[in-house]
């Protein structure tokens, strides 16, 4: 049964607060007809056509709002599930063929056209994880986030190099994430994109997953497999731009629309593209109903924005003189400012629970603030940890000492956010190397310094993300036309290794509170020697919030300290609680396993003597305290 829209949600749409305008704008089926409505304010006249009328322009629209929307109602038999269909926008003498905005599917690419879609209901099986998810929607930064992002094209592929469905790797991907320990998957865009080179970045279909790899329920398939077997989905979402294929939303009805008027705002000339104007009422209704959508149609639990930073500054990617600056002066966007506290202001409202997540890689103030000033993310990503961190561990460890400050300057601003830290695509591709090629060395070092950066990642304050790979030592660089490299787990031991640990270090993490509870201040973090640059060692305290702490050393060279001197916080008992020098892990074995080491007095304080590993993590729990014994009476 169809459900009829009129006037309210016209006004809405045009002032910029249809949050949920796809029901409205696009094809819909009505209780008395088939409704096309596309919004070409500059056209002098718009034709929908499609299979269902051989392509003919025989099917006029009206235009039914001063402000340019216009609709077109085929009686209810004429429309049939399937049918390819576009709009005809006159535009003077021009007729421009574009695909629906709206279009909840379309056909394949090389293929272009939107299509009807209809289909019953879908039943889904994860009312359970809906119903914990928004049970703990507002402490959602005192609980563990291990997110594996993936590429869906390029994880795993049939024998003949075709794609999978994305029910098949649901069926793949739910086990593989919940044996390895992770708590969310983050996929690059499965928005519709028409090429595979732009890795999803250069979105044509906003309302549209990707048919390459099955229809709209065959999605929604694959975000109920994932719930149901405890893990997440966030989405890569992407505001800030899109690409200048005829199809699309480029200059729609002939003139810029959804994109900027002014030179000096419509390009990002580095990407190729067209920015979205933000500032106008239609495209806030059209970007904000999208975010609604993914998460209320197919249960999103949450939308990493793609290039905030982009949207932020008037001047990114532009030199002097091809920029203007606001009225104030300066060079932030006031519109993409307003539009950011909007459109989280509406996804807290609306879709309690689905985290807003911002890839921003300057100190724009209030990211994640929630206050009159901030934009209100739920999370930023932490580019200035990334940044450091790669830099200084692809420094030879000879040289790591004059380089100290990058290893522990995150902690001058870890709390000013809250923050993931991420080491995602953008990290493996474009002659950077993969992650473990980045670390100096031979081949044992190189795997020492890939599981010693895990670890320090795993261990510092904020939630965690890293790329598919990674977890298997991949050598090669992502490359989006083939597959993680499989194989190395069959014919590598160290491989296999290297994918043991990071299993163990996943399920260590999931285990200790102290670890992800208290991740947004000094509670849940102290250092005890971040200062030891000649020996590039650095050794802190991970506390939860009921007073349980883990000690962690990190020796960044190759080496080995059999009796190294660490400071504690209280006398006691002290045991190994997780080392990755391992040779479970593919390590030397340099461990404490099996020891208790009894705190011994230094100087007033309290102290352990322990073996510290080459390149190597040594993470230590007080098993027992010592009493602190009262003084007697006389």
């Amino acid at each position: 049964m169809g459900t009829k829209y009129g006037e309210l949600d016209r006004y809405l749409f045009h002032q910029g607060t249809a949050g949920y305008a796809y029901h409205y704008l696009g094809a819909h089926r009505m209780d008395d007809g088939y409704a096309f409505r596309v919004w070409a304010p500059n056209a002098d006249g718009v034709w929908v056509s499609g299979d269902f009328n051989d392509w003919q322009l025989t099917c006029p629209m009206e235009r039914i709002s001063e402000a340019g929307i216009w609709e077109a109602v085929l009686p209810p038999n004429a429309v049939k599930a399937g049918d390819a269909y576009k709009f005809c926008i006159a535009s003077g003498e021009r007729r421009i063929w574009k695909a629906d905005p709206y279009a909840r599917y379309s056909e394949p690419a090389p293929g272009t056209n939107s299509r009807i879609w209809e289909a019953e209901p879908y039943a889904w099986q994860d009312a359970a994880w809906m119903r914990r998810r928004r049970q703990v929607a507002e402490r959602y930064y005192q609980s563990p986030m291990n997110i594996y992002e993936m590429h869906l094209g390029s994880w795993h592929r049939r024998e003949d190099g075709t794609y999978l469905s994305y029910r098949e790797i649901a069926d793949l991907l739910a086990p593989y994430l919940t044996d390895m320990g992770y708590t969310h998957v983050e996929l690059m865009p499965v928005m519709e994109h028409p090429f595979d080179g732009s890795w999803g970045y250069q979105v044509c279909g906003y309302y549209n997953p990707m048919p390459r790899y099955g229809t709209p329920d065959d999605f929604r398939y694959f975000v109920d497999t994932m719930h149901q077997s405890g893990i997440g989905v966030l989405l890569d979402w992407v505001p800030a731009h899109f690409p200048k294929d005829a199809y699309g939303l480029y200059e729609f009805d002939g003139r810029p629309l959804y994109e900027y008027q002014g030179m000096d705002r419509m390009e990002n000339r580095g990407w190729g593209t067209r920015c979205f104007d933000v500032g106008r009422e239609e495209v806030q209704s059209f970007l904000v109903s999208n975010a609604t959508y993914w998460a209320k149609e197919f249960h999103a639990d949450g939308l990493r924005v793609d290039a905030v930073t982009s949207m932020l500054y008037l001047d990114y990617d532009r030199d002097s003189g091809q920029w203007l600056p606001n009225v104030h002066g300066d060079n932030r966007n006031l519109e993409s400012i307003a539009f950011f506290k909007k459109l989280n202001a509406h996804m807290r409202r609306e879709c309690p629970g689905v985290l807003m997540i911002a890839e921003e890689s300057t100190a724009f103030p209030h990211v994640t603030g929630e206050d009159r000033e901030g934009l209100g993310f739920h999370l930023k990503w932490n580019m200035g940890w990334m940044n450091d961190t790669l830099f200084y561990a692809e420094k030879d460890p000879l040289y790591r000492a004059y380089h100290h400050d990058k290893l522990t300057f995150s902690l001058m601003f870890a709390f000013n956010e809250r923050f993931v830290l991420p080491i995602s695509h953008d990290e493996v591709v474009h002659g950077k190397k993969s992650l473990i090629d980045k670390m100096p060395g031979d081949y044992w070092k190189k795997f020492a310094g890939a599981r010693l950066f895990a670890a320090y990642q795993m261990l510092h304050p904020g939630k965690k993300l890293t790329f598919m790979g990674n977890e298997i030592g991949q050598f090669r660089e992502w490359a989006y036309e083939g597959e993680i490299e499989w194989f190395l787990l069959d014919e590598y031991a160290t491989h296999r290794k290297h994918k043991a640990f990071v299993k163990a270090l996943n399920a260590f993490y999931l285990a200790e509170p102290a670890l992800w509870q208290v991740d947004d201040s000094f509670d849940g973090f102290k250092w005890i020697d971040a200062d030891d640059k000649d020996r590039s060692i650095t050794s802190f305290r991970r506390i939860d919030k009921n007073g349980r702490e883990l000690i962690a050393v990190l020796n960044f060279t190759p080496v080995t300290y059999e009796d190294f001197l660490l400071e504690v916080p209280a006398d006691g008992t002290y045991a190994e609680v997780f080392n990755t020098d391992d040779t479970a892990f593919g390590g030397s074995g340099v461990t404490n396993t099996g020891v208790q080491f009894r705190s011994e007095q230094m100087g007033g304080k309290h102290a352990v003597r322990l073996r510290v590993p080459p390149l190597g993590v040594t993470v230590l729990r007080c098993v027992r305290k010592r009493a602190t014994r009262k003084p007697g009476r006389t």
